[in-house]
Parts: structure tokens; sequence; C-alpha cells
């Protein structure tokens, strides 16, 4: 297992207070766009948190007052234009794999969002398991105002299924903004909560979750990614393997000796 405690990377903000890991994407006078190199530092994180026993939870925060840009104007959209198509696709599956990274990481990740998060911004948020915003949050997937379709890193596959698929469809096709208010009533937010009280909030939930089963969380992701492409009945036997698997773990002995001691049970993740 790796030790996740003394990463520092060079493109973007990390820090861990216990289990719960923050990111915060750099640049703050640039709205904290992604480059290249961050693009690539974030797909790395994510990949190496597979074998992280150090880290419960991830939050992605925002950085004075805003979340996320999307893919910087000058050092990657103007590069891309003049890419050839090998260079293109390398690129956009890079940016695919940061997904499929978060996806896979086996940790609940959390977006809490404010200001804009948009092109890239968006979609991180979209592949986070849970996500609280402020009413300030505009979260616009604005491929199309480039020039470029709606299906950028998992969109047309994700997004439906958090919002619906006419919702989506509008936010792909004209590539305006979901208001936090129109976020929060379609189930992409979890809840709206006051700026200042953002983070805190974020943070509370992420300790919540780390204070839990995170063996069984982790399967919990595992099942809720996997079973997007199974049948009712595939789901209800792949539920039935992974709760045997979970009724093994030390932590379902610990609650079950808690109850019976009339006590809260102490998780430790194994």
């Amino acid at each position: 297992m790796s030790d996740m405690s003394g990463l520092k990377p060079e493109h973007f903000h990390w820090q861990m207070d216990g289990s719960v890991a923050t990111i915060r994407l750099a640049r703050p006078e640039r709205k904290n766009p992604l480059t290249f190199d961050s693009y690539a530092e974030l797909r790395d994180t994510f990949r190496a948190l597979v074998y992280a026993d150090d880290v419960d939870v991830v939050v992605f925060l925002p950085n004075e007052g805003n979340f996320c840009s999307g893919g910087d104007v000058h050092d990657i959209i103007g590069p891309l234009t003049k890419m050839d198509m090998k260079g293109l696709l390398n690129f956009t599956r890079m940016t695919g794999d940061l997904v499929k990274a978060m996806l896979a990481c086996g940790k609940p990740v959390i977006s809490a969002v404010d200001g804009v998060a948009v092109g890239a911004g968006a979609i991180i948020t979209m592949a986070s398991d849970l996500r609280i915003a402020t009413p300030d949050a505009k979260t616009a997937f604005l491929f199309t105002r480039v020039g470029l379709a709606g299906c950028d890193m998992g969109a047309c596959a994700m997004l439906p299924r958090i919002i619906g698929q006419g919702r989506a469809a509008e936010l792909l096709y004209t590539g305006r903004a979901m208001t936090a208010q129109e976020g929060e009533r379609w189930g992409y937010f979890n809840r709206l909560v006051d700026g200042a009280e953002l983070e805190a909030d974020a943070l509370a939930l992420a300790a919540r979750i780390a204070a839990g089963p995170n063996f069984a969380h982790s399967i919990t992701k595992t099942q809720l990614n996997h079973e997007w492409s199974m049948s009712p009945e595939q789901a209800i036997e792949a539920e039935a393997q992974a709760q045997a698997i979970c009724m093994q773990t030390q932590d379902f002995h610990r609650a079950y000796e808690a109850f019976v001691a009339k006590e809260k049970p102490v998780f430790e993740g194994n």
C-alpha cells in the first residue's frame, strides 16, 4: 500500500487532515484552469489512491471563490489547434483517464462548488460521488461553445444518469450554465449552503463518511459504477457477492458487538 501524506504535487494543492484529503486547483487569478500537466498529475494521483491506505475520502475545494474554469485557453486550447489526430486522441484519452481514475480510485469523492465550474471543471464535479454548492455556483458543460461536441470525458454517459436525459441534452447542446438552484432541484447537487459554510460543510460530510466502514464504502463505490451496465438480475447477484465479502470484515463484527453492548461502533476500515 502507498502513503499519500507526503504527496507534494506541482500543479494543485494537496492537504490531508486525518484520512480526508483535499485538493484545490491552482491559479485562482485565472479561476483555476487545468493544463496538460495538471490533468496528468491529477490522473496519476487518483490512480495512486487505489493503493493508498491512509486516505478514505477526497474533497475538491474551490480556490478563492471559484472551482475550475476548465482547460486553459492558452495552455491547452491553442496548442490543440496545432496537433495532428494522434496527438489529439492522446489528449482526449488522457482527460478521459482522469475520470476513469476518479471512478476507480476506491474512495468517495466530494466536490464543493463555488463560482465557476465549467468545461473540465464541470466534469470533475460530475465524476464525484457527492456535490455540495453555494447559491453562486455556475456549472457549464460548455464544449459546444468552443466548437466541440458535448460528449467529452464521459458526459453523455454520466450526466443523463444524474439529471435525466432531457436536461443533460439541453446543457450539452447549448453549453449554458446550470444554476445552483437548478442543480439542486435536478438532483445534481446534494444541497446548497452559504458560501461561508461550504468548506466546513463539505469537510464535515467527508469526516462523517471517513468515520464509517471504509472497506465497505469502497465496495459501494465499485457497485454504484459497475451496476450501470448490469441487468437487475446481474446487479442483485453482484451485490449478494459484494455484501458477503463485507460480512467477513472486522467492521461488521465491530458493529454487531457495539450494538449488543449498546455502544457506538468505531470502524477501522478492515
